[in-house]
């Protein structure tokens, strides 16, 4: 369940309340056809990167070295950039956060929520801590925005039946929001994770399956929760502040105290993000050399404050977090790719044998997030 959670909680970010609310004000209830979709595309994507990754007892850099030399060291250093762009992001979204709550300045917000981060790690059991952390706050963005879209009355008919027959399909929301879930380091948050907990091999696959299929089950409640309250919103004929959508959801939804629950699901969602993003980062460096693995606790720690410091003496890298998104939306079938190639070599797995469904549906996944980002991408260039 702790694994579970940090990857849910990694993926629900400033990102993820800004996406869903901007594609719910685009595609209004088609979106629930995206959100749909994507949690279809999620599943089998964890599953496969679960099992193998658990079955190998290898992190992800481990595998894709051993499946070819340094591509492991290729795969590390687009998860570790994305990661810290994200972190950055992330960062000044608590900084907000602590602003619409207490009314502290984004700067000092964003520094007392680093000061948070790095106590969590400094603490000697901080795996466990983590684990605890990230459910507890999970759980309580669920309950905040649930009282945030029963408010919003949004139309329960209309959204059901645009989830089955969309009257628009869009690409692009598909590519970023398969990406903001299970894209970059978020793929790998959970299954490195239960490494580091020591549950792996194949005694622990049902361990593995539920956890892998939990984590994307939290993220789409809180992502179907967050799409009904902000349409019910528009429904309603409001209009939503374009310098930030979420906030403006909360608020028409249920006035002063919505606007202070968006600051505290703000808040949970970005040091959640911080804290995963930070500890994947971290898990793909750490095999490479021994001083990292010792000192992995100090890495952390940097990389966390690196980030914070991006953020108070540069501002909020918007441009850079946008397309580290969409970024993240590119690696998914390259990093899925790797996994699927990694599990049909016996040298790697041993005995066990990837079920036939799992390399099927993946190399599906593959093929729809390949055909998509090409869409994406020349889209970009055009």
């Amino acid at each position: 369940m702790g694994a579970a959670f940090l990857m849910a909680t990694s993926a629900i970010g400033p990102g993820f309340l800004t996406q869903t609310t901007v594609f719910t004000q685009q595609l209004a209830a088609s979106f629930g056809f995206v959100i749909l979709t994507t949690i279809l595309l999620d599943i089998v994507a964890q599953l496969n990167i679960w099992r193998v990754i658990a079955v190998t007892e290898l992190r992800a850099q481990e595998l894709s070295n051993k499946l070819l030399p340094g591509l492991g060291y290729f795969l590390a250093a687009l998860i570790v950039l994305g990661g810290i762009a994200f972190n950055i992001g992330n960062i000044a979204g608590a900084g907000l956060g602590l602003q619409v709550t207490t009314g502290l300045d984004p700067a000092i917000g964003a520094g007392t929520s680093c000061l948070v981060a790095l106590f969590i790690f400094s603490l000697k059991d901080a795996g466990a801590v983590l684990d605890a952390f990230t459910k507890l706050l999970g759980i309580l963005m669920i309950i905040l925005t649930l009282y945030i879209a029963f408010s919003s009355n949004p139309p329960l008919l209309e959204a059901a039946q645009q989830t089955i027959i969309p009257a628009t399909i869009d690409a692009t929301a598909i590519v970023t929001i398969v990406g903001g879930t299970v894209g970059g380091y978020i793929s790998f948050a959970g299954a490195h994770r239960l490494l580091d907990a020591g549950i792996s091999g194949r005694e622990n696959l049902p361990q593995v399956n539920q956890s892998a299929v939990t984590g994307i089950v939290v993220t789409g409640v809180m992502r179907c929760i967050l799409f009904l309250a902000a349409l019910g919103v528009i429904a309603g004929g409001a209009s939503l502040d374009a310098a930030n959508p979420p906030a403006s959801v909360f608020k028409i939804a249920a006035g002063n105290i919505g606007y202070r629950f968006f600051g505290i699901v703000m808040w949970c969602a970005s040091i959640t993000s911080v804290v995963g993003a930070a500890y994947t980062s971290v898990t793909f460096i750490k095999t490479f050399h021994p001083l990292i693995e010792k000192h992995q606790r100090l890495v952390t720690a940097l990389l966390i404050i690196f980030s914070t410091v991006v953020f108070v003496f540069i501002g909020k890298p918007v441009q850079v977090l946008v397309l580290a998104g969409a970024l993240n939306g590119l690696i998914l079938p390259i990093a899925l790719a790797v996994i699927l190639i990694a599990s049909r070599k016996s040298r790697l797995t041993g005995n066990y044998h990837h079920p036939v469904w799992m390399q099927v549906s993946g190399w599906l996944v593959v093929g729809i997030m390949s055909w998509l980002s090409m869409l994406l991408l020349r889209s970009w260039i055009l």
